[in-house]
């Protein structure tokens, strides 16, 4: 197997992301969406965080998309445009590799570049060991967790909230 190889995502990568998603969706608590968006759909989310100038990674290993990550607007309103949310996802039988790690790692030096000044992780299930202690290896901190905020596969799952300063974070005014 050889390494992995972190580059921005294509359209022409949505059909493998789609996939990830989708099991991420039917199987897993990361998501609180309860049926998995098409690839019309995922297209439609990809084109919006493009035209919004995010980053948005995939990771390729073996030829074959086994990742992803991207940054979004954290909320709509303007007083927000500093924050940003990132999401990864993984395919499963990739887990515990550290593909998972270089995603984040990629993104947050990119959502530097661009100037953003903190990141928002919120992590579905407090049970999600895998992402609270890969966003824990990235600098995020714990904020909180909404307990109980989402039920999906018959069970009551909390939210974890955690928080990463990017570049010289609060400690200056943003530019203009």
């Amino acid at each position: 197997m050889s390494a992995a190889e972190i580059r921005p995502a294509l359209e022409a990568d949505l059909p493998l992301v789609t996939e990830i998603y989708a099991h991420a969706v039917r199987f897993g608590t990361a998501t609180f969406e309860l049926i998995p968006p098409d690839l019309a759909e995922m297209t439609r989310r990809y084109q919006a965080l493009m035209d919004g100038g995010f980053p948005y990674f995939v990771s390729v290993l073996d030829g074959g998309v086994v990742g992803y990550a991207y940054a979004g607007p954290y909320r709509p309103r303007p007083a927000y445009r500093f924050t940003v949310e990132n999401s990864v996802y993984l395919a499963p039988s990739i887990h515990r590799r550290g593909i998972g790690l270089q995603l984040m790692q990629r993104l947050i030096a990119a959502c530097e570049a661009r100037g953003y000044r903190q990141m928002i992780a919120v992590i579905g299930d407090s049970a999600n060991a895998g992402s609270i202690g890969v966003h824990i290896r990235t600098g995020f901190e714990m904020i909180g967790t909404h307990p109980n905020v989402g039920f999906k596969f018959g069970r009551w799952l909390d939210t974890v909230m955690m928080q990463r300063a990017l570049g010289e974070g609060a400690s200056s005014l943003p530019p203009g």
